[in-house]
């Protein structure tokens, strides 16, 4: 008998925390939301939703992926999103889509998704692919080279990249975990930023005289998305 209660009393402590477990914060479908005070300015995580009566074929319809992308830019790439703020469709549905064009040599820069994973085919080329793992794993390099019809997975949050390293033009359709993954270019958000960081800052951070972080953050950093 005693062991019948033992089994009760262990399923109902079960059935709690699974309850606890699954009553955490959605993630977030943007950068930040602040919270506000007066109920009628208001912004959801996400997307407001059209009324289901009235949703037609159109609203998740994309059409022009199969057209490449001018690729003369200073990185040599262009990458096509197909996410919520163009598939309006795809809202509240955790993915989304981007075709990745390269000019040879083309580079799509370090950059992170920060609010998703991502799956990589290769259509056409050659590609030179990596991540980097966070610092508790050490900052491990992770690289492969891909050809047509391979594919490599990226890891939400961590920094990678894609370079063309074949002769000719290559082609890459990427999946994403979200319906919004946003992209974070490293270089951009670093030396780059609207103010420009405390030139201190880096000084520090890269262990590079003053005068260089001046010339990057004069730099001109294109955004390929």
């Amino acid at each position: 008998m005693k062991g019948v209660h033992f089994l009760i009393s262990t399923l109902a402590i079960l059935a709690f925390a699974t309850f606890l477990a699954s009553a955490s914060d959605p993630s977030p479908l943007q950068d930040f939301c602040v919270a506000l005070k007066d109920i009628k300015d208001v912004f959801v995580n996400g997307k407001f939703c059209k009324d289901p009566k009235l949703a037609n074929a159109n609203d998740f319809f994309f059409s022009g992926l199969q057209n490449p992308r001018n690729t003369q830019n200073p990185v040599g790439s262009n990458v096509t999103a197909v996410n919520v703020d163009n598939l309006a469709g795809l809202n509240t549905l955790g993915i989304s889509l981007a075709r990745l064009d390269f000019a040879p040599n083309g580079l799509n820069p370090p950059h992170t998704h920060p609010r998703a994973s991502e799956i990589l085919a290769v259509l056409e080329g050659t590609l030179y692919v990596g991540f980097v793992t966070s610092n508790g794993d050490g900052n491990r390099l992770f690289t492969k080279v891909l050809n047509k019809g391979d594919v490599f997975v990226f890891p939400i949050g961590l920094i990678h990249f894609q370079l063309n390293v074949g002769h000719v033009d290559a082609v890459a359709f990427a999946g994403l975990s979200s319906q919004n993954p946003g992209v974070i270019t490293i270089a951009n958000a670093v030396f780059g930023s609207k103010p420009p960081i405390n030139p201190d800052v880096l000084t520090k951070a890269f262990q590079v005289d003053n005068k260089v972080v001046d010339y990057l953050q004069k730099q001109f950093w294109y955004d390929n998305n």
